[in-house]
């Protein structure tokens, strides 16, 4: 069984402190969803276990199967075994997609054999056309293929831990099906033997849960997980919105800030 684990993670942006103390642990067959408001930290979550440049870590540390992350560059995270479904796809003029994957397989030392009729295959579980299979990386794709094409890779790939930042983004009902049901497949079986899909799911919004089921959810709200639980805990959102989740130090914060208003009034 595979295990991502960050303890105590602080990181910043631009000389400013995003996350400020972040706990998770996501293991083989689970689906782990992260909700919060915008600007929460949520992207910079993800940024930084995948190395983005652009983001200083503080304090903590991420493992994966006890190897430190943080000190690996970003390709050699991604070949031991994590995954990004990006929140906004990049488009790559003139790289073609079974390029990319062949040159993916060739990185974690994997046979491209066969890597044609996996393509193929997978895309027509999940609603991708045979034809996009044929053009550059994301050229000329609207969000929602986009994210198809994303789900394609993650599926053909088969990684030991996803991270989906927003998936749910740009899609339409019927792909947002076909996308969160094929991640939810992996997650309780791998193809080929190999150990079940561990998930990271990155979100605003519920809908995505309705689909990918949740064995915890987690609300980041400045910076701080503030509150863990169940399935239920997305449905509380939806009736009580993020305010009811505000961390006290943002209350205390924000009751200091008009205390000083007051003064200057």
């Amino acid at each position: 069984m595979s295990e991502l684990v960050i303890e105590g993670l602080r990181a910043a942006a631009g000389g400013k402190e995003i996350l400020k103390g972040i706990d998770l642990r996501v293991a083989s067959g689970e689906v782990h969803a992260v909700m919060g408001p915008n600007g929460a930290g949520k992207s910079t979550l993800s940024a930084i276990v995948m190395g983005r440049p652009g983001f200083e870590v503080l304090s903590g540390s991420v493992t994966l199967d006890g190897a430190d992350v943080l000190a690996m560059a970003t390709w050699e995270r991604a070949a031991a075994g994590l995954h990004l479904v990006m929140q906004y796809p990049t488009e790559v003029p003139g790289v073609m997609l079974r390029d990319v994957m062949a040159e993916a397989f060739a990185g974690r030392d994997r046979s491209a054999d066969g890597l044609e009729e996996l393509l193929v295959d997978e895309a027509r579980r999940i609603g991708f056309e045979d034809r996009f299979l044929e053009r550059a990386l994301n050229v000329d794709l609207s969000g929602g293929e986009k994210k198809r094409n994303e789900t394609l890779q993650l599926a053909v790939l088969a990684p030991r831990i996803a991270i989906l930042d927003e998936l749910d983004s740009g899609l339409d009902i019927d792909a947002l099906r076909h996308c969160a049901r094929r991640v939810e497949e992996m997650t309780e079986h791998a193809d080929g033997g190999g150990e079940p899909l561990g998930v990271l799911a990155i979100t605003h919004y519920s809908r995505l849960l309705d689909e990918l089921e949740p064995d915890r959810v987690h609300i980041l709200a400045d910076g701080r997980i503030v509150s863990s639980g169940g399935p239920e805990l997305a449905a509380q959102l939806e009736v009580d919105g993020y305010g009811a989740f505000a961390t006290d130090t943002h209350a205390s914060e924000t009751d200091a800030s008009a205390s000083a208003l007051s003064g200057l009034l």
